[in-house]
């Protein structure tokens, strides 16, 4: 498979708008958020439960299971509890296998949902065009978006198939990886045409083809971009538990996003038995403001710690800063626009704590080993004060506050009205 070149850093690849609910994908909007919950989706209470907390962990898109009827039945009214308690987070169907039959049979589910996301390697095999067109037309029908996505786990075998024949047949064929991520790429080009050709509008489709290893999910992504311009939803499947499915899945998508491809992302980590389903929220969140694409909370810049650094307090004050921040963001991001882009820094020394600190919007710098025992506080790159004593913590804090609310309040009324 001949790799496409990528586009220049920082330019971001073209892409219609594909509007899912309240929230556009690709067109050069930012980049969206997406999770999804792992909940029965049959109990109407534990999904709208994590649906909420999802949404409220900043997930602006959710994906919910609908693979049986009792889970179709479900879905009216889990639409209809979110929205009656505010939550307008677009919620988006997943369906294999059954998925032309559920939609056909539960209109108001088909009504309810913001997205149908259909994978054409499950969608059946003697009638798969078929089954494939039914879903289409419910999608047309109920005026509805559909995300084509194909996973390298359950690819189309009879696509497979063909491809691995005319490979053998070459000169010099191609190993079975390549081929396997072509038929890929040809699976979800193949499968928007023909949605295209049932009447679908072609800004209406969202593509997106994952596969588990980080080089080969480039690859893919790279070939799609150079192909089309539906948007692109970017996540490496199966990606694991804890470092492991954060490190890969940062890697794979950083590198994409990096060159401009990606409309919108998930990170799909495996969470620890009772663990925390929104932790792959926030990994998407610190990617993408890692990179400067977006900003979702401020940062806070802190050394990891050396034999220069007297004690734990220095990782204890960044500690304190950090849950302060997390704390207060709620009610930050509705008093203070534009909060999100902060940045923070609490050092540990003289080393380098002076200079970061200067370049942080607000920082500090603690002594070290040996170090005179005070911790000057930078403001906007000046000097603002010097602290001592006991009271370092509840003291920075205090002109953190007082900080955020002189940079980043609304202007009153009085002199917003002012000519």
């Amino acid at each position: 498979m001949e790799v496409a070149e990528s586009p220049p850093s920082g330019a971001r690849r073209r892409s219609v708008t594909v509007r899912v609910g309240g929230v556009p994908i690709g067109g050069g909007h930012p980049v969206v958020v997406q999770s999804m919950t792992n909940t029965d989706t049959a109990d109407v209470d534990a999904t709208v439960a994590q649906v909420r907390e999802l949404a409220e962990a900043g997930s602006e898109i959710v994906r919910i299971t609908v693979n049986n009827e009792d889970a179709a039945r479900a879905v009216p009214h889990i639409v209809e509890r979110l929205r009656k308690s505010g939550c307008t987070t677009p919620i988006v169907g997943d369906f294999h296998y059954n998925g032309h039959l559920l939609l056909t049979r539960f209109p108001d589910m088909a009504r309810a949902l913001d997205k149908y996301r259909i994978n054409p390697g499950n969608v059946g095999t003697r009638r798969r065009d078929d089954h494939f067109r039914t879903i289409i037309e419910q999608a047309i029908r109920f005026d509805k978006p559909v995300r084509i996505g194909v996973n390298w786990g359950s690819l189309d075998q009879a696509l497979l198939t063909r491809l691995m024949d005319e490979n053998a047949r070459r000169p010099e064929p191609l190993d079975a990886k390549s081929v396997t991520m072509e038929a890929m790429v040809q699976s979800a080009l193949q499968s928007a045409a023909y949605a295209e050709e049932c009447g679908l509008p072609h800004d209406r489709i969202v593509i997106s083809a994952k596969v588990s290893g980080v080089r080969d999910l480039v690859k893919v992504y790279r070939r799609l971009a150079s192909l089309c311009d539906y948007p692109l939803h970017l996540g490496l499947t199966e990606a694991g538990m804890g470092v492991k499915g954060i490190i890969a899945s940062t890697a794979a998508l950083a590198v994409l996003l990096h060159e401009g491809i990606g409309d919108t992302i998930r990170v799909s980590l495996t969470p620890r038995p009772g663990g925390d389903r929104a932790e792959e929220v926030r990994v998407c969140q610190q990617i993408l403001q890692s990179l400067e694409l977006r900003s979702f909370a401020p940062q806070v810049t802190a050394c990891p710690g050396c034999g220069r650094t007297s004690s734990t307090f220095f990782q204890e004050l960044a500690d304190a800063v950090q849950r302060h921040i997390q704390g207060r963001m709620p009610v930050w991001r509705q008093q203070y626009p534009g909060v999100e882009g902060l940045k923070v820094a609490v050092m540990g020394c003289v080393v380098n704590g002076p200079g970061e600190s200067k370049h942080a919007d607000i920082g500090i710098s603690l002594p070290g080993t040996f170090e005179e025992p005070k911790a000057p506080v930078y403001v906007d790159g000046r000097l603002l004060t010097t602290l001592r004593g006991d009271n370092i913590v509840s003291e920075f804090i205090t002109i953190l506050e007082d900080y955020v609310a002189a940079r980043f309040a609304r202007p009153t009324r009085a002199l917003a009205d002012r000519p």
